[in-house]
């Protein structure tokens, strides 16, 4: 063989051996990448050529699927209550990709979890049956909440103190995620929620944090209490009345001018919801002390999974000591979602143990084997000592008998509470933010519950809007249910 046949034979090998490696590439890489894309169509014709498993509450299944006529995607999602529950389960959709539980259980859900598969499965290739998700949430209190926030823009989060169990989680105005489901139909939804001012598809109780007002003074009455500032809620605190801010001219005000707040007790303090007393207070601890206290009950978590990933609420840093006081009353750049005030009474209710809350309780396959059980891994941290959590419940049921809370008043019951109204828009000049954040303790049955709600705008009277005047009557109603 000479020298340019030689040659000739060697490029052509090679021109073989790259054709064969990018056939191989193409194969198994780029097939893969290909096939995972979101705009290959038969992804979604293989997700819905059969029912999807289901979402469950309470034993029932708040999901389901249907046959659609006329299309190449055999299956559409289908929701019972559908804008009861859309903040829990959210949506799946042949035209937008899912959200909330949908999301995050997406293949568990339509059979591609590897959790799923038998032997069988692998080695067919087969898609298994889909599994199911049992959520926490309790459909009483869902319920009550839902009915009770009404015609207001706002949310609610109820948690079971012992057990870290979400019980309810409502954002209103609610959708319903049935309208979305359907590609034929699902564009001409999308527009009109999407549009609409009130911004229904935006989860208010786990995803919009805002400034929390007066409940966060249970915060910084925990940071005081801890720190050794003061020895427990009934030791006259060292608070000018009025207290003019460090570095400026401005004192900071209290809502009610008649109220005993001049070197009052945690506890009075607590009852009257006296700011000067609480940004003193956070200027005696300092940010870092104040800030410190916030992240162990969950500030400035942005890994807050439930499993839904809530936005992280924020207690600030780098303030000078205005910004300091402001903050000690939940304003200035403090801000959180009614998850996290939940938190915070969830723990003092529990003796200051904060369990990892969460809204689903168990995966299983088709069969009813569990896959992962939630409540058994659920985790448990000392957020402050059972001493401060005692005093901190002594004086949040003042709050609720004697003080700005008496609408969540429970007979068989004994509720503590911290009503909220947290100002919004430059000097104050848009509706108020209506809060309150509570527990409730069963005198007969010894079941517990932790409640936040949010009122971000209601028909009522600007001077009427209020923590215990909106928010408070929610909570009570809440509680109820769940202490039944």
């Amino acid at each position: 063989m000479n020298k340019t046949i030689r040659r000739a034979s060697v490029f052509a090998l090679l021109l073989v051996l790259a054709l064969l490696v990018r056939a191989t590439w193409v194969q198994f890489y780029d097939g893969k990448a290909l096939a995972d894309d979101n705009d290959n169509r038969r992804n979604a014709i293989e997700t819905y050529s059969r029912p999807l498993g289901n979402i469950i509450v309470a034993g029932n299944a708040i999901t389901g699927s249907t046959r659609t006529k006329g299309s190449d995607l055999a299956y559409k999602r289908t929701y019972t209550d559908g804008k009861l529950y859309a903040a829990v389960t959210g949506y799946a959709s042949q035209a937008y990709a899912p959200t909330q539980l949908e999301g995050i259980y997406t293949d568990l859900l339509n059979g591609t979890d590897t959790q799923l598969k038998t032997v069988l499965d692998t080695l067919t290739g087969e898609r298994a049956d889909p599994g199911n998700v049992l959520t926490t949430i309790d459909p009483a209190v869902q319920k009550a909440a839902y009915q009770a926030l009404g015609d207001k823009k706002g949310s609610a989060v109820a948690i079971d103190p012992k057990t870290g169990k979400i019980l309810a989680v409502v954002s209103t105005p609610s959708y319903d995620p049935s309208s979305l489901t359907d590609a034929n139909t699902a564009g001409t939804a999308w527009k009109q929620l999407t549009a609409d001012k009130d911004k229904p598809l935006t989860n208010r109780a786990l995803r919009q944090p805002l400034p929390p007002g007066s409940t966060f003074k249970l915060v910084v009455a925990a940071a005081a209490l801890e720190n050794g500032l003061y020895k427990n809620v009934d030791e006259d605190t060292d608070s000018p009345d009025p207290y003019i801010m460090p570095g400026t001219t401005r004192p900071l005000a209290n809502e009610n001018k008649s109220a005993p707040c001049k070197n009052a007790s945690i506890r009075t303090a607590l009852r009257y919801s006296c700011n000067n007393v609480f940004g003193h207070m956070a200027v005696q601890l300092g940010q870092d002390k104040v800030k410190a206290m916030a992240e162990k009950f969950g500030f400035n978590n942005d890994k807050q999974d439930v499993p839904v990933r809530a936005y992280t609420s924020v207690y600030p840093s780098h303030m000078d000591q205005a910004q300091t006081a402001l903050s000690g009353i939940g304003q200035f750049d403090v801000t959180a979602t009614p998850l996290q005030m939940a938190m915070v009474s969830a723990a003092i209710a529990n003796g200051g143990k904060l369990v990892s809350p969460h809204m689903v309780s168990q995966i299983t396959d088709s069969g009813g084997d569990v896959l992962h059980n939630y409540d058994d891994s659920a985790g448990t941290k000392q957020i402050v000592s059972s001493s401060t959590a005692e005093q901190l419940q002594s004086a949040m049921e003042t709050v609720v008998k004697d003080g700005t809370g008496t609408n969540a008043l429970i007979d068989g019951a004994t509720v503590g509470g911290k009503t909220g109204t947290a100002q919004h828009g430059e000097n104050n000049s848009k509706t108020p933010y209506a809060w309150f954040t509570s527990f409730g303790k069963s005198d007969s049955n010894g079941k517990e519950v932790a409640v936040a709600v949010m009122v971000e705008q209601s028909d009522a009277a600007r001077s009427e809007v209020s923590g215990n005047g909106l928010a408070a009557p929610v909570a009570k109603a809440m509680m109820q249910a769940a202490l039944k």
